[in-house]
């Protein structure tokens, strides 16, 4: 009798935006080997620097407990200054990757929505009381934009456990092309659960009554796969546009264990 398959233990988390960080290679090996983007190597440092083909953008990974640890700038260009993009620590990689993927793919169509707040408007987030912005529906994330209606002001999104315990934030330059914000909280906005393989490692609360993790054994082929997999749908972009590639091809199990 031929042995078992291997599985993989992973849990499908939600909210996603609490899911903790996640693998940095799901961000930058794509960058690398899909987009072209060239890389230094000192390994002495511990930080990753990823520059554009045409050198106009730069990400880097770099540890900072005092800042933002992704920073993504991107050189002034004929029609719009200078712009840039940070992430926290624990911004899921999923998330980020909306960001470099729809930077890096085909130039939006005229018709693409390019207002930020669309999406989470159509996933039942309010406005927040107060302040101009908009709440998730369960209040761990919030979404700003400074200056008035009229004006185009930098975007604050935060993800937070309540007023003294924010998780992570990212930030986007009064200049950040509009469709990359949009594609952000389009991604931030999305119910579907993201996976991880580190149990509750990274996770910024247990509490099941805020992250629900709802977990599985998954072949390790599948496991295994899933960046290779993405990275040949970011690159067979230049043919035909990829279904979704910012999410691993593991569909959440339908009879799982909830944690």
């Amino acid at each position: 009798m031929p042995p078992a398959p291997e599985t993989v233990e992973v849990d499908f988390i939600t909210p996603r935006h609490l899911a903790g960080g996640g693998d940095p290679a799901w961000v930058t090996v794509p960058l690398h080997r899909a987009c072209g983007w060239s890389y230094g190597d000192d390994p002495l440092m511990p930080r990753v620097l990823l520059s554009s083909p045409d050198q106009k953008a730069l990400l880097r990974l770099e540890p900072d407990p005092d800042g933002q640890w992704w920073t993504l700038h991107h050189a002034a260009e004929p029609d719009r200054p200078a712009w840039y993009a940070s992430f926290g620590a624990r911004t899921p990689v999923e998330l980020i990757a909306a960001v470099t993927d729809t930077l890096t793919g085909p130039a939006p169509t005229a018709s693409a929505p390019s207002d930020p707040y669309e999406p989470l408007r159509k996933m039942a987030w309010a406005p927040s009381a107060g302040t101009p912005g908009s709440v998730s529906p369960d209040g761990t994330a919030y979404v700003q934009r400074l200056g008035s209606a009229e004006e185009t002001g930098a975007w604050f999104v935060t993800a937070t456990l309540g007023r003294d315990r924010p998780v992570w934030q990212a930030r986007f330059g009064e200049h950040t092309p509009a469709h990359l914000v949009t594609a952000f909280t389009t991604a931030l906005a999305d119910p579907r659960p993201v996976p991880r393989t580190h149990g509750s490692h990274g996770l910024p609360t247990r509490d099941p009554s805020i992250v629900t993790r709802q977990t599985t054994d998954v072949l390790a082929v599948h496991v295994a796969s899933a960046l290779e997999d993405r990275v040949q749908s970011l690159a067979a972009r230049r043919a035909t546009p990829p279904a979704s590639p910012s999410s691993p091809p593991w569909p959440p199990p339908k009879h799982g264990r909830s944690r």
